[in-house]
């Protein structure tokens, strides 16, 4: 079995694996992984939370949950956006939410070592990534979605998607390059999303009032070294707010736990890890007894909102745990993020 992340004076092994077996409960039959239970199921942020079961040794349970993937990826190599307990409730294409395939995959196996699990994931990787491809504009950028029906793109390049895209195709490359089926088109096409970052940011819409905008081209590898200090550094006393975590939204107080934990993702990438560790721990009053997670905290009347405990909100918690302690295996998958790309052609 895997051992379980601790982080020293903020959670011990034994409740990480806590919040690993809430998720598990929260697991549908069918192996979704639910906002919460009898909620929508994504599959971004499904993918997210089989991460942190395998991160936590509840490998049978990931498994379930990559299988729930592969039954129910659409022949175009697409998910619908949202279905609520077996039922398309938006069939609509998101390229972001496709894409995120190739990190979970990729991190299941980095933790395994499970060359069987690869083979069986990776014609849907390739499926999914082929399609996101098709998503790329001529600046590099990846238009957010598409009708599902019509096969209708909408023009828009969103940072957070494409930074998270940037990631996804980084470890699509790195499965391919394992499976001995390297694609040059992949390379290609991340090649160009990283120029746009780096020499053309104006392409992408501008950064919203989220704070996922903010640090996701940190956390996705799009943006490193000085200059991702520098980008972190300039909005840093917006978004965090001390000893509770960090707002979802820069002017309104909800401070907000799967976004805590990602920031503290993108500070650990940065080598900044000890503020990273303040990040986790700041958010540990989100924390339910039986190991779950409360989405967020509106600090000004001491609410939590919305009053739900939610799957990938435990998950980013664990994933976060995990990179600062460097436990498993798959500790690096957002550290590594771009570190390995292969040469441009």
């Amino acid at each position: 079995m895997t051992t379980a992340p601790a982080v020293a004076g903020v959670l011990t092994a034994q409740q990480v694996v806590a919040t690993g077996s809430a998720i598990v409960g929260m697991q549908e039959e069918s192996g979704a992984l639910p906002w919460f239970p009898g909620g929508k199921t994504d599959p971004w942020d499904h993918v997210e939370s089989a991460m942190a079961l395998s991160v936590t040794g509840f490998v049978a349970e990931a498994e379930a949950a990559y299988d729930w993937s592969r039954r129910h990826q659409r022949s175009d190599g697409s998910w619908p956006i949202t279905i609520v307990q077996g039922e398309i409730t938006d069939p609509g294409i998101d390229s972001n939410f496709c894409a995120y395939i190739a990190v979970g995959v990729w991190h299941h196996y980095l933790i395994t070592g499970d060359t069987a699990f690869l083979e069986r994931m990776w014609p849907v990787v390739w499926s999914a990534i082929d399609l996101v491809c098709r998503f790329q504009r001529p600046d590099g950028a990846f238009r957010w979605g598409g009708d599902h029906r019509t096969h209708a793109m909408f023009d828009e390049a969103l940072i957070t998607g494409n930074a998270s895209i940037y990631q996804s195709l980084d470890c699509a490359i790195r499965i391919a390059a394992e499976m001995r089926q390297p694609d040059d088109d992949w390379v290609r096409a991340l090649d160009a999303l990283d120029d746009a970052f780096t020499t053309r940011p104006e392409v992408f819409e501008k950064p919203s009032e989220h704070s996922m905008d903010w640090y996701y081209p940190v956390l996705g590898g799009a943006i490193r070294g000085r200059a991702g200090q520098e980008l972190i550094a300039r909005r840093w006393d917006e978004f965090v707010v001390p000893g509770l975590g960090i707002r979802c939204v820069d002017h309104r107080p909800w401070v907000t736990g799967a976004e805590t934990s990602e920031l503290a993702l993108a500070l650990d990438a940065l080598g900044d890890t000890a503020d990273a560790i303040d990040l986790i721990s700041s958010i540990q009053h989100l924390r339910d007894p039986d190991g779950s997670y409360w989405t967020g905290l509106v600090f000004d009347d001491g609410k939590r909102w919305p009053v739900e405990k939610s799957c990938w909100t435990s998950g980013a918690v664990v994933l976060a745990a995990d990179a600062v302690s460097r436990t498993t295996a798959g500790n690096g998958i957002f550290r590594d993020a771009g570190r390995r790309l292969a040469p441009r052609v």
